[in-house]
């Protein structure tokens, strides 16, 4: 008996043993477990309905309708499926681009032993400004996996939506602001184009050579007009768009542009009127009546990119904004946008609203006047419009920018519309450079840097004007140190005074100078005048230079640098602007290209 007891005994603490390793087991595998993996399980308070119901929204945001559905109890399921469930939810929530949800509940009540109701607020931003509505979401007894299931409505989403009701976001697209010069005139506004489009029903059966032709013509590919016609909406009767091009010039207007450029217009008109099916409908588009005039300074219109989209987040940009790609128009982009008046609303099944939980009323873009006068600016440009030049043309008095001019250029008119990779390649690869807006760069000056340096020696007390530096003819070194090198000009002053010197842009004289007035105050004097430093101006220019290492480093640069050149590089609008100086008693007046109904004065 005492044996049988004994064994009895030793059982009972081998079962006991046993379970004490195993708890303590289970003990030290629960405490190894990652703390990722934990979150991903939950925790008791998550399975707290209100902890689920901050998680149900917490998944839309990060897409997880998957997720979301697995809360839902059965009687949910049979009513919705899964595929329509996430179809609905992702359509509507990434439609009015909703983020930032946030949830609040004030109060839990279990009704029943099975039921529990969650009041709650919801908050989030869309794209038509922030939602906020009261709600409560009920949950059911569940499983021991889990505990409470939700009964899911599509009031959910918004409280009066229904299952019949649909989600829409309506636009009212702002009209962009106007770029005028300072008399009114239009430098950038509305105008008129032609949509190039394709009624299916009334192309030819077989249509293939009429689609390769209508390729060839608008640089759109065939298979591209193909996909374009399969479309959904696409019915027989449809009008297809395919591509905006420039419209027929108005016979009022036909002066104003070129013989050549008005016969291309004709004949692609008369070649895709030829085509079975195709047909020209007007459009509004932006338009810059100045043309290739103002090309540089005006800039011009893209439809955005998915860059675009990812840099200016909670802007009011969609897949079908325009934005300004350079010039005034990127300059004055929030100005000249606008708003676009949109409407999140709640739609019946007969087509009729039933409410607005969000919208923002449209705001039409601002009007940007300019200091340009658009008649000189196109003087400048058909001046020069066959050279590689820069124009800038200021009053002196106010700081107001009358022109700036870069030639070669392009239209952007023609950019606006889109371009065939063939013809934009053409003109990235031009050797003019119609691209580069030479007014933003730094240039070698030239004899026109003869005038500061004049200036500079005045003021430093180097320079007499009087000062005959002696005749040296066309050619001058100042001494053998300098080897072979020497300084060339075309027209020598006799006698070598600073007046007579200007006249005959003298390089010999302001390379000696130069020399005179030295390395460390010239520099400081043209420190003093902005070199290295940021122009005040409202495009964004190159810094102009004295030296490639910011030090002037011999003799010989320094007596260059008197004649505009060795390492001497300048903007041409700072230097239009130095050149103010000349008429304010040596005041240098900062340049503007605002319009100010008077004319301001800031030195």
């Amino acid at each position: 008996m005492r044996q049988g007891k004994s064994k009895k005994k030793t059982a009972l603490l081998w079962v006991v043993g046993c379970v004490l390793l195993l708890a303590a087991g289970g003990l030290f595998i629960q405490k190894r477990v990652p703390v990722m993996e934990l979150l991903q399980h939950g925790t008791e308070d998550q399975e707290k309905p209100d902890q689920l119901l901050k998680q149900y929204y917490s998944d839309i945001e990060k897409g997880r309708f998957k997720e979301m559905y697995r809360m839902l109890e059965k009687e949910s399921r049979e009513r919705t499926s899964e595929e329509d469930f996430i179809a609905r939810n992702q359509k509507i929530y990434e439609g009015i681009q909703a983020k930032n949800i946030r949830v609040k509940t004030s109060d839990v009540e279990k009704s029943t032993k099975k039921e529990t109701t969650v009041q709650y607020e919801v908050t989030m931003d869309t794209v038509a400004g922030k939602v906020s509505f009261s709600n409560q979401a009920v949950f059911h007894a569940g499983e021991k996996e889990n505990p409470y299931v939700l009964h899911w409505e599509d009031s959910m989403i918004f409280p009066e939506l229904t299952s019949d009701d649909k989600v829409r976001v309506f636009r009212e697209e702002a009209k962009r602001g106007r770029i005028l010069d300072r008399n009114g005139v239009v430098l950038a506004g509305e105008g008129t184009a032609s949509t190039v489009g394709l009624v299916p029903g009334k192309m030819r059966e077989d249509s293939s050579r009429d689609i390769g032709k209508l390729a060839q013509i608008t640089g759109i590919s065939a298979e591209e007009i193909q996909k374009r016609l399969g479309a959904k909406w696409a019915t027989a009767d449809s009008f297809v768009p395919l591509k905006i091009v420039e419209k027929l010039t108005q016979p009022e207007k036909l002066s104003e542009e070129p013989d050549e450029k008005i016969t291309r217009k004709k004949e692609r008109d008369e070649a895709l009127l030829s085509i079975p099916g195709v047909m020209l409908s007007d459009t509004e588009i932006r338009q810059y009546p100045t043309g290739m005039a103002s090309s540089h300074l005006i800039g011009y219109l893209q439809k955005v990119t998915a860059e675009d989209l990812k840099e200016h987040p909670g802007e009011g940009y969609h897949e079908n904004s325009m934005i300004g790609r350079s010039g005034m128009e990127s300059l004055y982009e929030k100005e000249l946008k606008g708003q676009d008046g949109v409407e999140i609303a709640l739609v019946d099944s007969k087509g009729q609203k039933k409410s607005v939980p969000a919208s923002i009323v449209k705001q039409d873009g601002k009007d940007i006047a300019l200091t340009i006068d658009s008649s000189l600016q196109q003087n400048i440009y058909q001046t020069f419009a066959g050279e590689k030049s820069c124009s800038v043309a200021m009053n002196p008095y106010t700081g107001e920018v009358l022109a700036l001019v870069s030639t070669p250029t392009f239209d952007g008119n023609d950019l606006l519309l889109g371009m065939s990779n063939e013809s934009w390649n053409s003109l990235k690869e031009d050797v003019g450079k119609p691209l580069l807006s030479r007014f933003r760069q730094k240039l070698s000056p030239g004899s026109s840097f003869k005038p500061i340096i004049a200036a500079i020696g005045l003021k430093t007390g180097m320079v007499d004007p009087q000062e005959d530096f002696g005749s040296t003819g066309l050619d001058w070194q100042k001494d053998s140190s300098w080897g072979n090198y020497h300084v060339k000009t075309l027209h020598a002053a006799k006698p070598a005074v600073l007046q007579n010197a200007l006249i005959c842009s003298d390089n010999v004289y302001f390379a000696r100078a130069a020399l005179k007035i030295g390395k460390e105050k010239l520099q400081a004097g043209l420190d003093e005048l902005g070199f290295g430093k940021k122009l005040p101006f409202e495009i964004s220019v190159a810094e102009s230079q004295y030296s490639n290492t910011k030090q002037i480093e011999s003799e010989i640069q320094l007596a260059d640098s008197g004649y505009g050149q060795g390492q001497i590089l300048v903007n041409p609008i700072h230097l239009a602007t130095l050149y103010t100086g000349f008429a304010n008693r040596g005041d240098v007046i900062k340049p503007y290209l605002l319009y100010q109904e008077e004319g301001r004065r800031e030195v």
